[in-house]
């Protein structure tokens, strides 16, 4: 490398380091931790669970929850499934509301919501994906810690369960790159912050009289839109650290790992164009090079400090794996093909889920 180069290169690392040392500071602090023990259970909760074509897995959202202390009532919306959904759902003492037809304009999960939110009776609601598994206790604290925190409305971060070592290297690493680009973590949002619409919490009046289903109809990245909005218009909004209670199987092996979440990782449609590029930009210098020219030999005092960040962060993320493997500690060698992933979703984003396109 000539020596115009390495300094072009350094300069960049530092330009880079200099961008995401506080996001990375942001995640590390951590926010709200849910505890199965933080008080006496709160009541008049109604857990909304929009499903589509979900039999295969709604039955380990469901069992839980059965019972489960100051839940009220769990609805499914049923989102014109094809499947078993609806009979799943009933057998395991849900109350099911038949989807309407999707009006122009919405997108599906978020129309699901809007029905759910409607039919609810609580006063809080707690929304969760079907993929989602969660403690008993689980509604119960998110609905005490957002009692607690003052927010009007909280997703709730969970362990990740994968399905083999190579869909857990390329997962971690994609969460990785969500720390790098935008601090996600736990904590306070704010206009720039990441969600998880896998499971939220907020009170049914505020819901309903801010109109915020209406006013994210047409985002596929809803959960991050409504997380935004409400940032911007200066309330309140928490990322609770839901580790110890619930969670989550995404996808289905590496495939599915790499196509399902490459449709949301670059976070097209609620991004500006210019700030996916400058993301991409500082983290192909702050992620996925200094690996690289440490290993070629080619290292800065700058380039160190990136590799050392990099580790810190796979010390800081374990917690998030229900079961860390070697896919997990490997996933720096991710890093390259997470960054691809991002490029491929910022110059073509995909409008397509769930067999609907938008």
């Amino acid at each position: 490398m000539s020596s115009t180069l390495q300094w072009a290169v350094f300069g960049a690392e530092l330009v880079a380091l200099a961008v995401i040392a506080p996001r990375l500071v942001r995640a590390a602090r951590g926010g709200h931790v849910l505890d199965a023990n933080a008080g006496e259970a709160a009541g008049d909760i109604s857990v909304v669970i929009p499903a589509r074509n979900e039999a295969q897995r709604l039955r380990e959202c469901l069992t839980p929850l059965r019972n489960a202390p100051g839940v009220r009532e769990v609805l499914v919306v049923d989102d014109q499934s094809t499947d078993a959904t609806e009979e799943v759902a009933r057998e395991l003492g849900a109350k099911v509301i038949r989807g309407a037809e999707l009006p122009n304009g919405w997108v599906g999960k978020i129309w699901a919501l809007q029905q759910g939110i409607d039919a609810a009776t609580g006063a809080v609601v707690v929304t969760l994906d079907a993929d989602a598994r969660p403690s008993s206790s689980l509604p119960s604290a998110a609905c005490n810690a957002l009692h607690h925190s003052g927010a009007v409305l909280a997703t709730v971060a969970p362990r990740f369960h994968t399905t083999s070592i190579a869909a857990q290297w390329l997962h971690a690493s994609m969460l990785t790159s969500l720390v790098y680009r935008h601090g996600a973590g736990a904590g306070r949002a704010d206009r720039n912050s990441v969600a998880n619409g896998q499971c939220m919490v907020f009170r049914r009046d505020d819901a309903v009289r801010g109109d915020w289903c209406r006013s994210v109809r047409g985002e596929i990245i809803e959960d991050v839109a409504l997380v935004r909005q409400l940032a911007r218009e200066g309330k309140r909004v928490e990322m609770f650290d839901g580790t110890r209670l619930l969670t989550v199987q995404m996808f289905d092996g590496f495939t599915d790992t790499f196509r399902g979440w490459g449709r949301s990782l670059a976070l097209s449609g609620v991004d500006r164009r210019s700030r996916q590029w400058l993301d991409a930009a500082v983290t192909m210098f702050a992620l996925v090079l200094p690996l690289w020219l440490f290993v070629a030999g080619s290292a800065t005092i700058a380039t160190a400090m990136l590799v050392l960040a990099r580790l810190g962060t796979l010390v800081g993320t374990v917690r998030a794996f229900e079961r860390p493997r070697l896919g997990y500690w490997l996933s720096p060698l991710a890093d390259l093909l997470a960054w691809i992933v991002v490029v491929r979703g910022i110059v073509a984003p995909s409008r397509e889920w769930r067999g609907r396109t938008y």
